[in-house]
């Protein structure tokens, strides 16, 4: 970004007036601001008269700020600080449920018990119905011991009949098949900048709200995601199956809203 001259601040100026007297040295016009972006003319001017009222969320507000100071090469954490715009803490996760441990056991041995009984009464009437059936076809036990040389001899030398040579018995070992596919991944999302998410689950359950920092990720498996929000939206990368996500069409005043389909595909929503 060019600057026509020096930009000098005076002590106690706000983040809107800092930013203001930063665009005008470089020569940039709301227009300007919005194009390179993506934001409203209406909210970049928002932001300088600090009139938050026309504005989204405090944590959104967040996100537009730091990315309008960013490209003016300004640093204003302190200011932000100081003006009371404040992160948004994740809620606490409270457990009101507890099973206690006699219970929980109590409760894998009755599972155990109605597989086994289960089992037995699948497999006992069928072990009952092909023993039979396998006898009246002429299927006769035989050991698997070599026969007697001397007895067969002693047999076939008075005249008796020889034994019938006996059929080998095979067994066979069949090694089923592993499953070794991993859980496909539907969406992934890797946070170049700190931004504000809001994961809402397909059963609709929140599974994550609050401030994502710089160099984080979040990965979610097919149908597990039902609705996304992005603040600061233009410093995330969005996969989806592995593919790059273009957030343009989803997003507004740098915050990205979107919602996945049963096939697992992008679809935006309003604000």
């Amino acid at each position: 970004m060019r600057q026509s001259k020096e930009c000098v601040f005076d002590e106690g100026m706000g983040c809107g007036e800092r930013l203001r007297q930063a665009r005008e040295t470089a020569g940039l016009t709301h227009e300007d601001v919005s194009a390179r972006l993506r934001m409203p003319a209406r909210v970049i001017a928002a932001l300088e008269a600090e009139d938050r009222s026309s504005l989204d969320a405090p944590v959104f507000v967040r996100g537009q700020l730091r990315s309008y100071a960013r490209l003016l090469g300004l640093d204003i954490e302190a200011e932000l600080v100081e003006a009371r715009v404040a992160a948004v803490t994740p809620p606490e996760l409270v457990s009101h449920t507890h099973v206690p441990r006699v219970r929980w056991v109590a409760e894998q041995l009755a599972r155990r018990a109605i597989y086994i009984a289960v089992t037995a009464v699948i497999a006992v009437p069928v072990w009952m119905a092909t023993s039979p059936h396998l006898v009246n076809n002429g299927l006769a036990l035989h050991s698997l011991d070599p026969p007697i040389s001397g007895a067969t001899t002693a047999m076939t030398g008075g005249g008796a009949p020889a034994p019938a040579p006996r059929t080998p018995l095979v067994a066979s070992f069949t090694t089923m098949p592993r499953n070794t596919t991993a859980p496909a991944t539907a969406l992934s999302l890797t946070f170049n900048a700190d931004s504000w998410v809001q994961i809402i689950g397909a059963d609709g359950r929140s599974l994550e709200q609050g401030e994502v920092a710089a160099g984080e990720s979040r990965r979610y498996a097919v149908g597990e995601v039902g609705r996304v929000v992005l603040g600061n939206s233009s410093a995330v990368v969005v996969k989806q199956a592995g593919e790059p996500v273009d957030l343009a069409p989803f997003s507004r005043a740098n915050v990205a809203r979107f919602t996945l389909s049963s096939d697992g595909s992008l679809v935006p929503v309003g604000n």
